[in-house]
């Protein structure tokens, strides 16, 4: 399976820039994985695609201000570290930019001495274990020094950094956003309820792994990085009584349906769990547990437009997507969304 299958063509004016003022008013595709059937609708219409008994699953991972700006404090220069994966003793799994003036014994600065880094090790390329030192407590100083990690596409600040996180975000410790989920409202959320739809909560903390390029020809040499995951024992036993009941589980976004295909017994049966999750969908993958994908437009060639053509066929998502084009849908994190059922 050649990384050129998943190519497609995207003009740069669709993706979207900013997110919508009205979260759940951005646009809706409808994709029948069967058919390959394709409808038009606003997003808080999704209410009409969900059945009672229905449990719905949110990943309530929260970002964290993970991008931070500093110097070396010996020459000076400035430098630019992304935090990707807490480790014990202060130590943090870093991106370093530029990464070869990130030696082993380097000290960094944030925030005039606020806080320091000192390089405990070079992983890979720009890959760098980092010990932060520091008074007080480290997500308040992340708090006040760091940025949200935006995707490089985006090409400006945000001017209100909740409008990267959902509503229903609790637990700190992703790098990058579960984008599906940032069409939910508080309102949209108590109206599925409402419906009789179980909502259910597992926590996958999104590394930027994830959004990495496939550098690799052949689809099936590509590596994942791995991200940590958690299901409650009370979220588990939602998910099974709908599927024992004969419901469906729909995921809300790529990131649950990574948590729960992981998590997964040949049967579809979640145990509550905590690990860490390397796990890659594409064509050919016999999904275990969720029936039905909430999810945005993903990249050319990237993993998780891979993981929506092993739901819905290579064939139908390529011409769904080339119809999101010719209609004009936006694109990526803050853009539209897709239901594929």
């Amino acid at each position: 399976m050649n990384v050129k299958d998943f190519d497609y063509e995207l003009p740069e004016e669709l993706i979207a820039q900013d997110p919508l003022e009205d979260r759940s008013s951005s646009r809706l595709m409808t994709l029948d994985k069967r058919t390959g059937t394709v409808g038009h609708k606003i997003f808080r219409d999704i209410v009409d695609d969900l059945i009672p008994g229905d449990c719905l699953v949110i990943n309530n991972t929260k970002v964290i201000p993970a991008r931070l700006f500093g110097v070396k404090e010996d020459t000076g220069a400035t430098i630019e570290v992304l935090l990707l994966k807490r480790k014990e003793n202060n130590i943090w799994e870093t991106l370093v930019k530029p990464g070869k003036k990130a030696k082993t014994g380097t000290v960094l600065s944030f925030g005039n001495g606020l806080l320091k880094g000192t390089v405990v090790e070079v992983v890979e390329e720009g890959n760098r274990l980092i010990q932060f030192s520091y008074d007080g407590i480290f997500e308040e100083i992340l708090d006040e020094l760091g940025q949200m990690p935006l995707p490089p596409y985006i090409t400006h600040p945000l001017k209100d950094k909740n409008r990267y996180q959902t509503v229903y975000a609790k637990y700190d410790g992703s790098a990058a956003a579960p984008t599906a989920g940032l069409h939910f409202t508080k309102e949209l959320l108590e109206e599925i309820k409402a419906k009789g739809v179980e909502i259910a909560s597992v926590t996958l903390h999104v590394g930027l792994g994830t959004f990495r390029p496939v550098k690799v020809e052949n689809v099936q040499d590509h590596h994942m990085h791995s991200e940590f995951f958690r299901i409650e024992p009370e979220e588990a036993e939602k998910i099974n009584r709908a599927k024992e009941g004969g419901h469906r589980v729909i995921s809300v976004g790529t990131t649950s349906c990574r948590t729960l295909e992981s998590a997964a017994d040949e049967n579809g049966h979640i145990d509550a769990k905590s690990g860490w999750t390397e796990i890659f969908i594409y064509p050919g993958y016999k999904f275990k547990c969720i029936d039905a994908l909430i999810t945005n437009f993903h990249l050319p060639q990237s993993t998780l437009l891979m993981l929506v053509s092993a739901l819905a066929g290579r064939e139908h998502v390529l011409a769904a997507y080339e119809e999101a084009v010719k209609e004009r849908y936006r694109f990526f994190s803050f853009g539209d969304a897709m239901y594929i059922g």
